[in-house]
């Protein structure tokens, strides 16, 4: 085979005129060999000795891909078997990916395709946030975990919360935020309803005071524009693919610990291009920085180290969590994975159960409002039981009060109607009997009943 040096010089010399026996023994090759590269063959390459089957259907398939971009590959294949096409299922995706029969669909492609662009982010100046759903967690049927991620370093944090409503998520942001170390100036989120109108893009009313608390400017994401936000979505990619996968915990609160190490030990010891440092420090600072601390590249915690983050407020905005729960048979009500006690009247009612960030205890609520029963809020997750003394002491005496020394009812006994039983049974039957007697029914009787009860379905109907 021809290098590409050879191609080009043989190409040249057949334009000055050379015959090919002259090229050939210019270049050393067989004569067939220049022949077949001046006529645009490649000989050594293997050529399909019958045609591919596939192309059979090339025209079935581009129109079928023009009506309808987005059927499956899968459907498309039931099709072309019944249409007599034999090769494997691998064979035929091969088939559609080779000549690119699927069209671009801009509107559902999201960033596939498109041109993009870096993002410049100066330390300190952005932090982005997100809500993850990771289904199948092992301690309820989805774990939300919100991350925010500090675009200029890679560094991220994330908390998991119960729910994704207002009050957990102000929660969680506070969290992520001392476990950064502080707030970036400007937080960009996506169209979370909590923050953002999704219709007008405008801040919610409720959450202008949470961004004043923190003294932060919100910016929106575009609609459908998820590479604006590319840092924190990178985040959420890398820790449901390292961590999530692998991880071992069966409750919130060793999920949230395994999560906490795996930042700090694997998150922030990934590395960065050196021109990121350079572009904080300058070149000759970078160099000296990294000669200290005897590594080539810097890490996601080397920059992180560099971002001027303002300081947060001594408290956690109050807002108030307040969630539905049922009363247990044991006068019990859950709340983040712990259980708390209520007077044992209130087993199988619905009550609410509300705390107020910041503080330290939370209460329990009728549907009216009525405080039924308030205790210091534990650390959530770790399955204690909180009785205050005076619902204990009542729930136990309602428990042994309920206990009974009587033997069971016999099932098998014979029980016939009492004389108060058949006293009522005369009665309902207008006749009169005496202590001891059997109940005697009178047809007669019993029949003129049935007929006057007959004569009154007859007029009501008419």
């Amino acid at each position: 085979m021809f290098t590409g040096d050879e191609d080009v010089e043989a190409t040249a010399l057949r334009a000055q005129g050379w015959s090919i026996s002259a090229i050939a023994r210019h270049l050393d090759r067989d004569r067939k060999t220049v022949r077949g590269y001046l006529n645009g063959k490649r000989p050594g390459e293997r050529r399909r000795v019958e045609p591919d089957p596939f192309d059979r259907f090339v025209p079935y398939l581009r129109q079928r891909l023009t009506d309808d971009p987005h059927v499956w590959a899968s459907a498309l294949f039931d099709e072309v078997q019944l249409l007599g096409f034999e090769l494997s299922y691998p064979s035929f995706t091969r088939g559609l990916r080779a000549r690119e029969l699927r069209p671009h669909c801009e509107a559902c492609a999201g960033v596939k395709g498109r041109v993009t662009i870096e993002i410049e982010h100066p330390p300190g100046e952005e932090i982005q946030w997100d809500w993850v759903e990771l289904g199948e967690a092992p301690w309820r049927d989805d774990a939300h975990l919100l991350v925010g991620s500090l675009p200029c370093s890679g560094r991220f944090r994330g908390v998991f919360a119960e729910a994704e409503d207002q009050a957990h998520l102000i929660e969680a942001l506070d969290e992520v935020l001392r476990r950064l170390g502080g707030t970036a100036r400007r937080w960009r989120v996506d169209r979370m309803a909590t923050v953002v109108d999704p219709g007008s893009g405008r801040l919610q009313r409720s959450f202008v005071p949470v961004a004043k608390h923190y003294a932060v400017s919100v910016v929106p994401c575009p609609p459908r524009r998820g590479n604006r936000k590319g840092s924190v979505e990178k985040s959420i990619h890398f820790a449901t693919q390292r961590f999530w996968r692998t991880m071992t915990a069966i409750t919130i609160v060793d999920a949230q610990a395994q999560f906490d190490r795996f930042c700090e030990r694997i998150g922030d010891r990934r590395t960065r291009p050196i021109a990121r440092l350079e572009a904080i420090l300058g070149v000759d600072a970078a160099a000296s920085l990294l000669a200290e601390r005897g590594r080539r590249r810097p890490t996601v915690a080397d920059l992180a180290e560099l971002e001027p983050l303002a300081p947060l407020p001594a408290a956690v905005y109050p807002a108030t969590i307040e969630q539905p729960a049922k009363v247990g048979p044991s006068a019990l009500v859950a709340f983040e994975g712990n259980a708390y006690s209520v007077p044992p009247g209130l087993v199988g009612a619905q009550v609410s159960v509300r705390h107020r960030l910041g503080a330290v205890g939370i209460e329990i609520v009728s549907p009216a409002g009525v405080l039924l029963a308030s205790h210091r809020r534990e650390r959530p997750g770790i399955g204690v039981v909180v009785r205050a003394p005076e619902h204990d002491n009542a729930l136990q005496a309602e428990v042994l009060a309920a206990f009974s020394t009587a033997p069971p009812c016999r099932r098998k006994a014979n029980r016939p109607p009492s004389p108060a039983a058949r006293a009522e049974a005369a009665r309902l039957l207008g006749t009169t009997t005496t202590a001891g007697d059997d109940v005697v029914v009178d047809l007669a009787a019993y029949q003129a009943l049935v007929d006057t009860m007959g004569r009154r379905d007859h007029e009501a109907s008419a």
